[in-house]
């Protein structure tokens, strides 16, 4: 019995790993698309982890000057802090593709309803538990950005009594209740992970369309017991996972602290250090903005100075759609292009999301007139609307490979239908001979183009040889396991030499963020190692994707 095979039986018997109710998984979804959830959990538990370690330097009744003295005094004070800052971007970056990748699946139908509406209000309570650690910092910007939640929540009187509670004396630099409020949140988005974990444990991965085309989309007890276990492939896979997301959220804030000089617009995204304080002179020169996750709501505040309306627009309405769509969307099918309206209300969702955050982000706090807001919404809706009209559903055989349709014909259709939706909105505001005689023709060629481009689209190669195992399947395997074997020992020898190098830089200081670099890039390193551990150990000539 190799060693491997000892240590692996070792960990089952004292885990009692064969006993744990863990959902087994198909050879085809052991590729990183299909554990989103499991980059969210890597980036929630760093993020405690991170967060539990400045709280022993954090003093909330000194907000700024506590955040400056863990950046400038503590050893790798600099490291912790601008790795939690993006550790909670990349949950909510990660929460959101997790979420819409869901969505477009059809993963909120029965029977995983409860499921989904737990994710949605998790998504909510991370969104929630982000804004108050950003406030935290206590930079110009962050007390700025709790302005803005104040004044939303004052100009509705009935609320008024909830400014103490929720924010407290954080205009004097104290902030004990957001600090506290963070941590409640946080707690309670532990709890609710628990509940999703276990949900999704029970009723399983979404299986492939191709395997199980209508809801309920859950395999069967015989099916199910054929998968692998979760130990041991299950878990090298998700630490390979862990370890990579984990370098990321450490290596990229911290390269990030060198650049200098940045663009206003680009600061919100990119730049992890904190801001002037709010009583420094140079705080007048500072643009406020929100956190960049944000953007979008603080744009959509600019479109009314009614704040009930506001928040029907930019909270209540799209909240209650995602929590209420298993309810709404009654058809079995789990195919997008079976669920049209859905499909376009979920590409107008991120359509919107993007460019409000864009907007957001260019022209802060400006007010917008509503002919303006058309200008800028209607397009998309109308060339979602129309595509998804012409595009029809083809059922596509086992043996389909990618679409036909070419990047230039994308291009070119995608150029049409801007121009139409251009001149749509130049007849809209002036109409005239000329802006009409200039839309039709735009308007012909959209039609035209939607309509030729259709069938390419959905084409599919119907050529392709069944899936089966050949000898020569095997010794290809075998040569790429060979090759994942020699590239697996060099990133460990680097990662081994970058980690016998990495104490020798200082604690604090300027150079200090290089630590959380290296540390990055050693996790990074160790990560892809785990990778193609799992794909040397586990690999099977007959895996393919469904």
């Amino acid at each position: 019995m190799s060693v491997t095979k000892k240590v692996s039986d070792w960990f089952m018997e004292r885990l009692g790993l064969n006993d744990l109710p863990f959902f087994k998984t198909p050879d085809y979804m052991y590729h990183a698309s299909e554990w989103l959830g499991a980059l969210v959990a890597a980036a929630f538990f760093y993020t405690v982890i991170s967060g539990l370690i400045l709280l022993l330097y954090y003093n909330p009744d000194q907000g700024y000057s506590s955040t400056e003295f863990i950046i400038n005094s503590v050893p790798y004070g600099s490291v912790v802090l601008y790795s939690h800052l993006y550790g909670a971007y990349a949950m909510i970056i990660l929460a959101y593709v997790h979420m819409f990748r869901n969505y477009f699946v059809g993963a909120y139908k029965k029977p995983r309803e409860l499921l989904w509406i737990i994710g949605v209000l998790m998504l909510v309570l991370v969104l929630g538990a982000s804004f108050l650690g950003y406030s935290l910092i206590g930079d110009v910007l962050a007390t700025s950005a709790v302005d803005v939640g104040a004044g939303i929540i004052s100009s509705i009187p009935q609320l008024t009594f909830l400014l103490p509670i929720l924010f407290g004396n954080y205009d004097s630099g104290q902030f004990g209740r957001v600090l506290a409020w963070h941590i409640i949140l946080v707690a309670l988005i532990g709890l609710l992970f628990v509940f999703h974990f276990f949900m999704a444990e029970h009723y399983g991965m979404m299986p492939s369309r191709k395997v199980k085309s209508k809801a309920p989309a859950v395999y069967t007890k015989e099916e199910w017991s054929k998968f692998n276990p979760w130990w041991p492939r299950n878990f090298v896979y998700m630490f390979s996972l862990i370890f990579l997301t984990w370098g990321f959220i450490l290596a990229i804030p911290n390269a990030l602290a060198y650049l200098n000089g940045l663009p206003q617009q680009f600061n919100p995204f990119l730049n992890p250090k904190p801001a002037p304080s709010p009583s420094s002179p140079l705080a007048a020169h500072v643009t406020t903005y929100p956190p960049w996750f944000f953007l979008f709501v603080y744009k959509i505040a600019d479109f009314t100075s009614d704040v009930v309306i506001f928040l029907l627009i930019g909270v209540i309405i799209p909240l209650l759609y995602l929590i209420l769509v298993p309810f709404l969307d009654r058809t079995e099918y789990l195919h997008p292009m079976k669920r049209k309206v859905f499909l376009g209300f979920g590409i107008l969702m991120i359509t919107y999301l993007i460019q409000t955050t864009i907007w957001g982000d260019l022209s802060p706090g400006i007010p917008v007139p509503i002919t303006q807001q058309i200008e800028v919404y209607l397009p998309p809706a109308i060339i979602t609307a129309i595509g998804l009209a012409f595009f029809k559903y083809v059922k596509i055989g086992n043996n389909m490979k990618k679409a036909q349709m070419t990047p230039l014909n994308a291009i070119l259709f995608t150029v049409i239908a801007l121009l139409m939706a251009g001149s749509l909105i130049a007849v809209l505001n002036e109409p005239s001979i000329l802006t009409i005689g200039i839309f039709i023709p735009l308007l012909i060629l959209f039609f035209g183009g939607a309509k030729l481009l259709t069938p390419p689209i959905f084409k599919a190669d119907q050529s392709a040889v069944t899936p089966s195992v050949s000898q020569e399947s095997v010794m290809s395997l075998e040569r790429k396991k060979k090759m994942a074997q020699v590239i697996m020992v060099i990133l460990l020898i680097f990662a081994a030499i970058l980690a016998g190098t990495i104490w020798t830089i200082p604690a604090t200081g300027y150079v200090s963020n290089m630590f959380g670099v290296d540390l990055g890039l050693i996790f990074i390193m160790l990560g892809e190692s785990i990778s193609l551990y799992h794909y040397i150990v586990y690999k099977k000539p007959d895996e393919h994707e469904e």
